[in-house]
């Protein structure tokens, strides 16, 4: 280090300065910093196609996915029975309704489960905090009771003496009438440290019935992000207001039975939409629109007959906004999704490709042929009275704003490439151009417009140009051929629904779907985005990994890791299983699958957790540290320029402030 580069970098070693005013200051900070450089690498979590299932990612946060029990058999091996760690882990997981469950109990000694489970408890705590400095931990630790949770966990208790201390401790605790709220405080404290960074590779929203929790639980994680998918941006789209999103939205909640969400925990009105939906088709039994797994829902409180009613009159208003939106795009190049001008009302068919099809339901009364993709005025004045409930639903816009500070399209995070479905490719490998904002862009570069194009629709000004052409790709982003979170040739909601020819609802996807399992295409996806395939990873989401089948989660010679397995319950009959969570630690990456989680209930009362199996992907030949992270990397930058500071004030560039 030379005096002309202290003094080419002097003017921000002067900010610098402020921080740290002398030469005591700055060398106590690098010492600080060297000594987290050298501590393992935190444990990270990848959770994908969530879809609602609050119960399970619950759950799933506080056994860190298996990580807790690993820990308590690895703590206690065979000196605990079975039921003995299955009530620690309870504890720990579930410690408010645990204690509840032992006070419910007849002619128990509480004194005696408290002394036992807290020591136990500890000693959990004490093994996962291995990896932290103490500076850490402090800052986590509840005010009532730092100093006596810190003196637990450092304690040595090989010592008589220091033993004798530490009971001293426990029996204070019990006999000042602490100890509940002690073991309450501990469990947190463990929650907090066994995951450190928590990534969703997209899809919270949609199928099952608790979005809601979920997004109010991520909204205050400490620390947490989230790469979009295409339901995420179908919910993300109609918040801000697209209002074709809004009945896609509102569709596939009727559809999935699902309106709890809406109704109970967005207080979204329906109840202007049941009335067009009676008034409307008041006579006709809609049959094509019954709801799927209605009788299991018992939350419902409307009839089938109603849903029914309700689930068409959303149905045939998407179709028409939809519609509106590709006329609106002929860039986007949608114009064989238009159909609703080739129906003849008075046959009751659809003419499509030249051959002419019956359709299933063909009571179509708010339907014009001479402008078939207009609103009624009743159909407009409804669309808008739901708009204005989305916008104003005040938990609604808080989860909006939640998902746009803490997410994206993609995530490049410790040589892992994160995003939720595709990146779109031409059948013979190179990167697809895409046409966006009059722009042609490929890998890296649309991914990266796109993601700005999302934020426009959210940030820019209200009503402006910007925003409305940006609210309008948000929808292409939901069902558009060449969206990286769609990324197939169609959506065939509408066949699906009036055509009884199955060959009309297939799907044709992309040719990433394909070429994505092949070890040369992820080498080409990884170096698009600056990463070096012999260390690095993708990790996708999207399309459920088909284990009955004999897929394998691990694609391109274990290049690619797809990460949903099921978690959503309706996709468990084709996974076999209950969904992974991938753990990236200091010794390498495992996979874990899991099982049907059965409920909280069943977790609080007998221990009850979620099985799971651990899948070996890659274990690192040496520890990784701190330094060897994209953190580690910002901290090294800083350790090297508290050492430009330590010299400027060794040889009198900046003087100390004493």
């Amino acid at each position: 280090m030379s005096i002309e580069d202290v003094r080419a970098d002097e003017r921000y070693l002067k900010l610098l300065a402020e921080k740290f005013p002398n030469i005591s200051a700055v060398a106590t900070e690098i010492v600080n910093l060297e000594a987290i450089l050298s501590l393992p690498k935190s444990t990270e979590h990848f959770l994908s196609d969530l879809h609602g299932e609050s119960g399970a990612f619950i759950h799933m946060l506080k056994n860190a996915s298996g990580v807790i029990r690993r820990k308590v058999d690895d703590i206690y091996g065979d000196t605990l029975s079975e039921a003995e760690k299955r009530a620690l882990c309870a504890m720990i997981y579930y410690p408010d309704e645990r204690l509840e469950y032992y006070h419910s109990l007849p002619d128990i000694n509480l004194e005696e489960i408290y002394r036992t489970q807290l020591q136990q408890v500890i000693a959990v705590a004490r093994a996962v905090t291995v990896k932290y400095t103490r500076s850490k931990v402090r800052k986590l630790l509840p005010k009532d009771f730092a100093y006596v949770i810190e003196e637990l966990l450092h304690e040595s208790t090989s010592e008589p003496n220091r033993q004798s201390y530490y009971n001293a401790i426990i029996e204070a605790i019990i006999n000042t009438g602490r100890a509940e709220d002690l073991l309450i405080a501990i469990s947190y404290l463990i929650h907090s440290l066994a995951i450190d960074s928590l990534h969703i590779v997209g899809d919270i929203y949609d199928r099952g019935p608790r979005a809601y929790k979920i997004m109010e639980i991520l909204c205050t994680y400490h620390d947490f992000d989230i790469q979009w998918g295409n339901h995420d941006i179908e919910w993300m789209g109609a918040a801000a207001g697209n209002l074709a999103l809004i009945a896609s939205v509102l569709r596939v909640s009727i559809r999935y039975a699902n309106v709890e969400t809406l109704e109970e925990d967005y207080s979204i009105n329906l109840l202007p939409l049941a009335n067009f939906a009676m008034h409307t088709y008041g006579d006709d039994p809609c049959t094509v629109f019954q709801t799927k797994d209605f009788e299991n829902n018992p939350r419902l409180t409307r009839s089938a007959d109603l849903m029914a009613k309700m689930h068409k009159a959303i149905s045939i208003i998407q179709f028409k906004l939809e519609g509106q939106i590709i006329q609106r795009h002929p860039e986007y190049e949608m114009n064989d999704r238009l159909l609703l001008h080739l129906i003849d009302k008075e046959r009751g068919t659809i003419t499509i490709a030249g051959k002419e099809y019956a359709l299933s339901d063909s009571n179509l009364p708010t339907l014009d042929p001479q402008n078939p993709y207009a609103l009624s005025a009743e159909e407009q004045s409804l669309i808008d009275q739901l708009a204005h409930s989305f916008q104003r639903s005040e938990k609604l816009q808080k989860h909006l704003r939640c998902l746009y500070n803490h997410g994206s399209l993609y995530l490049v995070r410790n040589n892992c490439l994160l995003y939720h479905a595709a990146i779109p490719l031409n059948a013979d490998g190179t990167f697809q151009e895409v046409t966006i904002n009059g722009q042609r862009l490929k890998g890296k570069a649309l991914m990266t417009a796109i993601d700005t194009e999302i934020r426009k629709a959210y940030y820019a000004p209200q009503g402006s140009c910007v925003q409305t052409n940006a609210l309008d790709y948000m929808w292409y982003l939901w069902c558009g051929p060449c969206s990286p979170l769609y990324n197939k040739d169609k959506m065939t909601t509408f066949e699906r629904y009036f055509i009884d020819d199955k060959q009309l609802a297939k799907e044709a996807k992309g040719a990433y779907y394909e070429l994505a399992n092949t070890y040369e295409t992820c080498c080409n996806i990884l170096r698009e985005f600056g990463l070096d395939p012999a260390e690095a990873h993708i990790i996708n989401g999207h399309i459920p990994v088909r284990t009955l089948e004999g897929e394998s989660p691990l694609r391109a010679n274990g290049l690619r890791l797809v990460i949903d397995g099921g978690f959503s319950k309706p996709y468990q009959k084709q996974t076999g299983i209950a969904g992974y969570t991938l753990i990236y630690n200091s010794h390498g990456m495992q996979l874990i699958e899991h099982e049907k989680f059965e409920s909280r209930a069943q977790a609080v009362l007998s221990g009850a957790d979620i099985h799971s199996r651990v899948q070996l992907v890659d274990k690192s030949e040496h520890r990784m540290l701190v330094r060897d992270t994209d953190r580690g990397k910002e901290l090294v930058e800083q350790v090297n320029n508290l050492h430009k500071l330590l010299f400027a004030y060794q040889h009198g560039l900046i003087k100390e402030k004493l």
